[in-house]
């Protein structure tokens, strides 16, 4: 199997303001502790394409609601591959927690973004049960894999990405 990418943290003052925007309430001492106990996404077995993704904290999410979760982690990946965030099927069976963009795409570029390519999940509790989602912290809450793709023989893009999460096409 080919080496294509590597998982890293993201700097403590890169995750520190990121986690105040979304959970402001939170006090320097825990978004330290948060910090230092991240893991780095893995796989479970030989055979498993995804790369599980650990929630940093516990997780708690309330039926109809939704979570903007920081986790920590940025990705370097080869020119000609994409990661794809996508729900852990346990998670989505048992309470139809889903990613609000449905699957999270992350390109090899965003690694150089101004954000230092934080990946970020934005998960719903899109029960029909009435269930709440209770992620304890270390946890898997979503799965990454990795997926190779082409492009169209007259392609000639030569823009750089800028900015951070959603800023693909602007400057």
């Amino acid at each position: 199997m080919e080496r294509i990418a590597s998982f890293e943290k993201v700097s403590y003052e890169r995750f520190r303001e990121d986690w105040k925007k979304n959970y402001p309430d939170t006090d320097e001492t825990e978004i330290l502790r948060i910090y230092e106990g991240i893991q780095m996404p893995r796989r479970a077995t030989r055979g498993s394409a995804g790369y599980d993704f650990f929630a940093p904290a516990d997780l708690v999410i309330p039926p109809g609601e939704e979570a903007l979760v920081p986790t920590g982690i940025r990705v370097k990946i080869a020119t000609g591959y994409v990661l794809m965030l996508f729900p852990r099927s346990s998670l989505g069976f048992k309470y139809r927690l889903q990613l609000n963009n449905t699957v999270g795409i992350i390109d090899s570029d965003y690694y150089l973004a101004e954000n230092e390519g934080h990946i970020f999940c934005k998960l719903t509790n899109d029960t029909t049960r009435n269930k709440t989602v209770e992620i304890h912290a270390g946890a898997g809450m979503v799965q990454g894999i990795f997926v190779a793709f082409g492009i169209t023989a007259d392609d000639n893009v030569s823009a750089d990405r800028f900015g951070g999460f959603g800023s693909t096409d602007k400057r």
